[in-house]
């Protein structure tokens, strides 16, 4: 019997260990530790795109039950697709600013025209890239890691003045007080907070700095009591898919990027749970995802790649099976069915959701400069690597117009720093590897 095979069972054997209560108390961990970062993607995608309260209601709702989808199609093991191990989706970080630039440009249609495209691209080329995993030695995944928080960063302190920097109000005394409660709450549980009240510091912080912008009068609940108790995902919500080449290109080099950072959480994951995954398994957890993604674009919702903050709950409990993960998803899709509660989170105002971000997306560079740790800096390849893929990468977030020169099919693909830094990490990577001088992963 191979070794994935042994440790599986040793798995399975210690989740008839877990009973049900537990499994669920451990379930609705998971579920507050990936809630808050799963609903910004439609929050901020939404207000980009001016959705009205009751799209906003929708949009949040939906993606609530298809994480819930999502993620029990990578939990379900079938012959060719899901990696079986104890991991949470939701939507990718990385999908903002790309659908925020295709959505602004084309429209809602393309958007979802893009994503299913890209979704179908992850699951016919999910084999060959299980494959290829040696070609993301540290020095990669690191860097990528590195952008798309950093990248991130000047998104999120945009949102803490406010949300709109060309408005008159932005960075007002109110918007400024409020994100900073956000942030010092959720600093302050973490220096003095310990366990399961130390992993839920985020949605502690929003909470808080809801409850101050309420007493400020900044917030309104019209949404809250319009929205129905109770909505079924409807396929097309906001119409019929339309197609534009540039806007999949764009998608699928983002899933690229998805799959690479997937990668590194399933190797990761696997280490936890005592599982050296085999190519196959590899695979099949990548078709979960482009699957999940076809049917993001078909419900109007967005990608899903698996939830790195994830894997830490699972060290941090000692849980390693995957009950309390059906649970979690069990919790999602019920979520998803009741609009009041996507509502609620519909009236957060964008300076919470900043002061939130600033810190969430910084500990996922930080999360990228640790993987880093274990890069031979003393070689120039590794260096440049790291320099030119990082900087660019923020460069071209901070400044995309530097594209504008260019066709606007290539600025759709350019404009996003972590497409741009991701693809030439990879790249510089490989070149290197050619002539000895970064040595890519055992096969």
């Amino acid at each position: 019997m191979k070794r994935e095979d042994i440790s599986l069972d040793n798995s399975e054997k210690h989740l008839q260990q877990v009973s049900h209560l537990k499994a669920a108390i451990l379930g609705f961990q998971h579920l507050l530790a990936m809630y808050s970062g799963d609903v910004v993607v439609p929050l901020l995608i939404g207000a980009f795109l001016h959705f009205n309260a009751a799209q906003m209601t929708y949009l949040v709702s939906a993606d609530i039950f298809m994480c819930g989808i999502a993620t029990l199609l990578q939990l379900k093991r079938t012959p060719i697709t899901g990696i079986g191990l104890p991991v949470v989706l939701g939507c990718a970080v990385q999908v903002i600013t790309p659908l925020q630039t295709i959505g602004g440009t084309l429209g809602v249609a393309y958007i979802y025209g893009a994503i299913i495209c890209s979704g179908l691209f992850v699951f016919l080329i999910s084999g060959l890239f299980s494959k290829l995993r040696r070609f993301f030695p540290p020095v990669v995944t690191g860097s990528l890691i590195t952008i798309i928080g950093f990248s991130l960063v000047p998104v999120a302190v945009q949102d803490l003045g406010g949300g709109n920097a060309s408005a008159k109000n932005f960075a007002s005394p109110h918007d400024l007080i409020v994100g900073l409660v956000t942030m010092v709450i959720i600093i302050l549980i973490n220096i003095f907070g310990k366990g399961f009240f130390r992993s839920i510091s985020v949605l502690i912080g929003m909470v808080a700095g809801t409850f101050t912008a309420y007493c400020l009068g900044m917030i309104s609940f019209t949404s809250v009591a319009q929205a129905s108790w109770f909505h079924f995902p409807q396929p097309f919500y906001f119409g019929v898919p339309r197609f534009d080449a540039s806007a999949i290109i764009t998608m699928i080099l983002v899933a690229l990027t998805t799959m690479v950072e997937s990668t590194g959480v399933f190797l990761a994951l696997g280490d936890l749970t005592d599982r050296k995954l085999s190519s196959h398994e590899l695979a099949n957890g990548y078709r979960a995802e482009g699957i999940a993604a076809m049917l993001g674009g078909i419900f109007n919702t967005f990608p899903y790649s698996t939830f790195s903050e994830n894997v830490g709950v699972v060290q941090l409990s000692g849980i390693k099976t995957r009950r309390p993960i059906y649970y979690a998803g069990l919790f999602l899709l019920i979520l998803g069915l009741l609009p009041k509660a996507g509502a609620v989170a519909t009236v957060i105002p964008s300076s919470v959701l900043g002061g939130a971000m600033v810190v969430m997306f910084g500990m996922v560079g930080v999360q990228g400069i640790r993987i880093l740790q274990n890069v031979d800096f003393s070689k120039n390849a590794n260096l440049l690597t790291v320099a030119l893929s990082v900087g660019t990468g923020i460069g071209v977030t901070v400044y995309p117009q530097i594209f504008r020169s260019l066709p606007k099919a290539a600025q759709i693909v350019l404009d996003n720093g972590i497409v741009v830094g991701g693809f030439l990490a990879v790249l510089l990577s490989f070149l290197f590897s050619l002539t000895g001088q970064i040595k890519l992963e055992d096969k």
